[in-house]
């Protein structure tokens, strides 16, 4: 058996479901469709997942916007959009879609402000 983590995760292919309905994504997103529809799982745990899916193909990022404001930890922030990576393996998780169908999200093109 190799030593260390297994490169597959349980969270890392619900974040693929998640992706594979919303198309692109902002990390946050992803984590409060997942909140909604699987177990509680960390925003750091997300976010790790995002990173190493990437690393592994799963994610792709599609853009990074910087956007100025008035925030506690400076005057801008950085906004990754995730795709689906060439790795990425969908089942099309009926669970995810449902929730999605009755909780749409705006899709990211179209959003305000």
């Amino acid at each position: 058996m190799p030593r260390g983590r297994p490169v597959r995760s349980i969270i890392r292919q619900r974040m693929v479901e998640i992706l594979s309905f919303l198309q692109q994504a902002y990390g946050y997103e992803i984590y409060k469709v997942y909140r909604s529809v699987y177990p509680a799982v960390t925003l750091r745990s997300m976010y790790y997942h995002l990173r190493k899916g990437v690393e592994l193909g799963e994610f792709r990022v599609e853009k990074i916007e910087t956007t100025a404001g008035d925030y506690s930890w400076g005057s801008q922030v950085e906004k990754i959009v995730y795709t689906l990576g060439p790795m990425a393996r969908p089942v099309m998780d009926q669970v995810v879609k449902e929730y999605l169908e009755k909780h749409p999200i705006e899709k990211l093109g179209k959003r305000k402000g």
